[in-house]
């Protein structure tokens, strides 16, 4: 199993996308609309305090009857928030997303964020291993009828 700093580096598009707590829910769901991701890291100056999903932002802005407009991100994000070091491997953080009900993992790094895994993320990974698995027992059971 690969950890999940190998998982980062893999992915096509490193960026961490961030919103500001103060920005409107409306300008955080028209960047994760234009990046197509479902979770935005949350700041305040430098310091990550939450994230917000796509799950936030539909579930809570209809139980608070609110207008995304006006309601700033810090008024519905998710915090505290859960998080992984990069030494993690993709079992123990597909168990901690499923256990948590998590779609989005940020990976801090001795008090820094170096990324987001996403649960699609970690199973475009075990699909992936599987597959070179496979792949293998093929070759050697060719090999071994050959």
């Amino acid at each position: 199993m690969k950890d999940i700093a190998q998982i980062l580096k893999s992915k096509p598009d490193q960026a961490v996308y961030t919103v500001r707590s103060s920005a409107s829910v409306l300008d955080a769901v028209a960047l994760m609309a234009e990046k197509n991701i479902g979770a935005l890291v949350v700041l305040e100056g430098e310091a990550f305090v939450g994230i917000l999903s796509e799950r936030d932002c539909t579930r809570k802005m209809l139980l608070l009857d609110r207008s995304p407009r006006q309601t700033a991100v810090r008024d519905i994000m998710t915090f505290p928030v859960q998080y992984v070091p990069p030494s993690h491997s993709n079992e123990e953080c597909m168990a901690l997303m499923t256990d948590k009900r998590l779609r989005h993992l940020p990976v801090m790094d001795n008090g820094r964020l170096v990324g987001v895994v996403s649960i699609g993320d970690l199973v475009k990974d075990i699909i992936s291993e599987q597959g070179f698995i496979i792949e293998q027992l093929e070759h050697y059971i060719a090999g071994v009828r050959g």
